[in-house]
């Protein structure tokens, strides 16, 4: 999605459930967080329409080159699901047109910078499978996290079915989907469903270091290599490696590649530009 904006943070000063700030934490870092805390961040229609317009923001700032999406604190949860409320009287013709892609799933799953996910509280439903779309996850101990639908005679419609047995494997991802059960973030992470489990007192820590690793390097970079990555599941192999060779080729058009290089052999870090 592409968006003329004025930068994250001005566009984040017209979202009302939608926090944004840029390099608070690190440079070149952003961070979104999702502030319904009376609903433990639950994703209704505006909920959706403004974390779109945070991400596309994000990717057209020059002054974003990671970005980090959380639960805003106070509520317990990085996104408790989907808000069911929105669900009771709406018939399939309105929930087709509401399924419509691109969805906040495909909005953050496609980004052009990398997405990190900081799940600071429970992760279920639809912010089971937001956090599935970001290109890492990262949880606080005490976390919970399922594919709960099931139980409201419903399956997982926000890539569920297709993300998570990607990350974790067919047979736990149908253990998960069809019990909808709930585990805690070492079990998630033991699967493969996140990737780091730390204490609540240093998610932080792990969160933003990473972050700020990220964003040293080339935008340019960053984005072949998020899309490469991604095709590993996405292409077969052989069309897997047509796809990367390619994306590696035309970095050599880059300035970035020029300074990576020169700084490599002049033993010092590398300034780039995004050029």
């Amino acid at each position: 999605m592409s968006v003329d904006t004025g930068g994250l943070a001005a566009v984040g000063e017209e979202l009302e459930l939608v926090s944004v700030s840029v390099a608070e934490h690190a440079e070149k870092v952003a961070t979104v967080a999702i502030e319904r805390p009376d609903a433990r961040n639950a994703l209704n229609g505006q909920v959706r329409i403004e974390l779109k317009e945070a991400v596309a923001a994000a990717e057209n700032d020059d002054d974003v080159r990671v970005l980090v999406l959380t639960g805003g604190e106070g509520s317990g949860a990085f996104v408790a699901g989907a808000d069911v409320t929105e669900f009771k009287d709406r018939d399939l013709v309105e929930q087709r047109e509401a399924s419509k892609r691109p969805r906040v799933y495909e909005t953050v799953d496609d980004a052009s910078i990398p997405v990190i996910a900081r799940i600071n509280g429970h992760a279920l439903g639809g912010g089971c499978e937001l956090a599935q779309a970001c290109d890492v996850r990262i949880a606080a101990e005490g976390s919970k996290l399922g594919q709960p639908e099931i139980n409201l005679g419903l399956i997982p419609g926000g890539g569920g079915t297709q993300r998570l047995a990607r990350l974790v494997g067919e047979g736990q991802a149908m253990r998960l989907i069809l019990s909808g059960e709930l585990i805690d973030a070492q079990e998630a992470h033991e699967i493969g469903l996140v990737d780091q489990v730390h204490d609540a007192d240093d998610l932080d820590d792990a969160v933003y270091d990473l972050a700020e690793s990220m964003a040293a390097k080339s935008p340019i970079a960053l984005e072949f290599a998020k899309n490469a990555v991604k095709a590993g599941s996405r292409m077969g192999l052989e069309e897997g490696l047509d796809y990367e060779s390619e994306l590696f080729v035309q970095l050599f058009a880059t300035k970035d590649k020029d300074e990576g290089i020169e700084a490599f052999l002049e033993k010092r870090e590398p300034e780039f530009t995004g050029e």
